[in-house]
């Protein structure tokens, strides 16, 4: 066993494609996705992890682990992550809206905490690498809340010793969500023609399977950088 990933936000729109991807990559031997429900979905190499997020803090991974455990085929991973003679790289694409969550600070709890405390967990846990799926205009002093939040995450992440934080700020993304969002649909409409046309690669929208296949990428190249801002135009071409 070589290389686990920890997947968070799995659900959502890169998050499903993270999953995808990593199944179909040779270079993990198990996916470990974390959650508050489980997925209607069944592969060798995935494992399922259930519970409240807010608590991951708290949560005792071998005890999990061996909770799903059927006839001891867990031991070997639960051996390397004890021992740790596995790499761990942990993806995160946790986010929600201000109207699905319901208020401001439920907003705040999902995008900023949520995402620090996996964070926190994974680095416990033996993880080295980490990827976050930021935005575009990501900015703690931004008078834009969604601005502002991604920025304060990616202020708050740098604080954590991981070996290499890739920080990706996708633009409007285009894809199949679960969830229908008004505005977004209208600005896919507008914006198209950036596509169709090749203009603006900086404000140009971009598909959730470019992001997911740049975040794969970065996590394993070698790198000189301890952390590292991936622009939405540099992910055009994956």
């Amino acid at each position: 066993m070589k290389k686990i990933a920890f997947l968070a936000g799995t659900s959502g729109l890169i998050g499903m494609q993270l999953l995808h991807q990593l199944i179909q990559d040779i270079s993990y031997d198990i996916i470990i996705s974390v959650g508050r429900r489980k997925l209607a979905l069944k592969h060798e190499k995935l494992v399922q992890v259930v519970g409240e997020m807010g608590k991951i803090k708290d949560w005792d991974l071998e005890s999990k682990l061996r909770t799903e455990d059927l006839g001891g085929k867990m031991f070997p991973l639960v051996e390397a992550i004890q021992n740790q003679s596995v790499e761990i790289h942990a993806f995160c694409s946790l986010g929600t809206t201000i109207k699905a969550a319901g208020s401001r600070e439920r907003f705040y709890e999902i995008d900023h905490d949520y995402v620090l405390n996996f964070a926190k967990w994974v680095k416990q846990t033996g993880g080295t690498h980490f990827l976050y799926v930021s935005a575009l205009g990501a900015d703690p002093q931004s008078s834009v809340l969604y601005s502002r939040v991604k920025g304060e995450v990616e202020e708050d992440l740098k604080v954590i010793p991981f070996n290499y934080l890739g920080l990706f700020r996708p633009s409007l993304l285009m894809g199949q969500r679960k969830e229908f969002r008004l505005g977004e649909e209208v600005a896919k409409i507008l914006m198209k023609p950036l596509i169709w046309f090749k203009l603006a690669k900086k404000y140009r929208p971009i598909y959730d399977h470019q992001v997911a296949k740049a975040m794969i990428y970065h996590a394993n190249q070698p790198k000189s950088v301890k952390v590292e801002v991936i622009h939405s135009k540099e992910m055009l071409s994956f």
